[in-house]
């Protein structure tokens, strides 16, 4: 039962520092920031599937040419 109360309080008073500290503006604020933090994560995952994949080529050649020359 006290962690019941205990709960419905911290909730409260969560309700009342969110509406205190700007409510939905935070909100938006907050999600907007986060829209852009997006769209640079993205441009950057897909730099690191293209370098990924530039190494992976390399690494390969590197490999395919060893093989050949041992081969021989």
């Amino acid at each position: 039962m006290i962690k019941f109360i205990v709960g419905v309080i911290v909730g409260i008073l969560i309700f009342f520092l969110f509406v205190f500290f700007g409510g939905g503006k935070g909100v938006k604020k907050l999600g907007e920031g986060l829209t852009d933090t997006g769209k640079k994560m993205e441009v950057m995952e897909d730099m690191i599937k293209k370098e990924k994949d530039d190494v992976l080529k390399d690494a390969k050649k590197k490999i395919i040419k060893e093989g050949t020359t041992t081969t021989r």
